[in-house]
């Protein structure tokens, strides 16, 4: 088996991946092969790569890891984030020969092939993310087999893709219908949890500690969330532009004139932030790892956090401000950038973050905002 694998990979195809600068990596095909297109970006996670491929945040994205080993482990049964991989692509250095693991089922490069993710191998992933460290994420295109064709040709095909701002990809990768996730031991709450690309850990955590959830499809109306009779209401992470989520967020603040109980991760920080008067605005590379730190401004606590955004609320740290829901402030902030990571509303039960308190992968630093947002529910009956 080991000699199969080893000539496996030492007789991949070429593949390249370009850039809409016009910057070419060349490499070795990794997973399906053709050509595919997307906003490349990189992640600098060293583990969870299985959980990065198969969260709906990455849709459309093609993913680059920073970690130059991957598929060390394999792929599993238990630690999918959704029911199938997301990103358009996948870039990585270094993929290994034979994966060991005990709850390994198939190859990570069998993995790509079964979802069509065409990837490559052998790219000089840190020259690209410091590439891309100074110019920004940008379209890119990955090419192998008969798709790789003259470097120009390539670049144009690049270019005629669509970029992430103005991309509305929330209603591509929201469940098609709800179901529910019921609580372990006895129910406490009730929450109603809008899929804008949820995670499978974020019900899982909610279940521990006494949950039952209520996922609902993104484009759920008022009359329907309103009909689960929900204690709480969970706005999930997603993919793309949150300026193009106009639903969400004039469902968000029918929540907030009812003073239901609301707490939002990600996407879901971004539409509260719209919804309470802020704007949003693209990073230059985004946040994408597991070892990101965040400052709580009432506390002034550090928590190490998973995040994965292109994008971020605008505001300002230690300044409330006004919204037609009362006052509201900035609650969370990374210091790396200043970047807004949380936002809190003051006079009716709500708060958000921009990161995953799920860790699925990533520390667990940030998880009893699950138990805050239970004291939130309990605090409003």
């Amino acid at each position: 088996m080991s000699e199969t694998r080893l000539t496996k990979i030492s007789d991949r195809a070429p593949a390249a991946l370009v850039l809409e600068d016009g910057r070419v990596f060349p490499g070795e095909s990794y997973g399906a092969t053709g050509e595919s297109f997307g906003e490349v970006v990189f992640c600098t996670a060293m583990t969870g790569y299985q959980e990065t491929l198969t969260d709906p945040s990455y849709h459309r994205q093609i993913v680059v890891q920073t970690a130059p080993q991957i598929g060390n482990t394999g792929w599993n049964d238990e630690d999918d984030e959704s029911s199938r991989i997301w990103v358009s692509g996948y870039v990585v250095r270094d993929p290994a020969r034979t994966p060991s693991n005990w709850r390994s089922t198939k190859t990570l490069d069998d993995a790509l092939v079964d979802g069509g993710v065409v990837g490559i191998s052998g790219v000089d992933t840190r020259s690209l993310t410091r590439h891309l460290r100074e110019r920004g994420a940008m379209r890119a295109g990955v090419f192998s087999g008969e798709a790789l064709r003259e470097r120009d040709a390539m670049v144009a095909r690049v270019r005629e893709a669509q970029g992430m701002v103005g991309a509305a990809l929330a209603d591509e990768v929201t469940t098609a219908a709800s179901y529910v996730v019921p609580a372990e031991g006895e129910r406490r709450f009730r929450v109603a949890a809008l899929d804008l690309g949820i995670k499978s850990n974020t019900p899982r955590m909610l279940a521990a500690r006494g949950i039952e959830t209520h996922v609902l499809p993104s484009t759920t109306s008022l009359d329907d969330l309103l009909a689960v009779e929900a204690d709480g209401v969970f706005l999930s992470n997603g993919p793309g532009d949150p300026a193009t989520a106009d639903h969400p967020v004039a469902l968000t603040r029918a929540v907030l004139e009812r003073r239901i109980p609301l707490f939002g991760i990600c996407f879901g920080n971004q539409i509260l932030g719209r919804a309470l008067g802020l704007d949003t605005y693209k990073l230059r590379y985004g946040h994408r790892g597991v070892n990101i730190p965040v400052i709580d401004v009432a506390t002034g606590s550090v928590a190490i956090t998973s995040q994965n955004h292109g994008f971020a609320i605008r505001g300002e740290v230690g300044k409330p401000f006004d919204t037609p829901f009362g006052a509201a402030e900035v609650s969370h902030y990374c210091p790396n950038d200043g970047c807004v990571e949380g936002v809190r509303a003051l006079d009716v039960p709500a708060f958000s973050v921009q990161y995953h308190p799920e860790a699925a992968a990533g520390p667990h630093d940030a998880a009893d905002l699950f138990d805050r947002f239970a004291d939130l529910m309990e605090g409003n009956r």
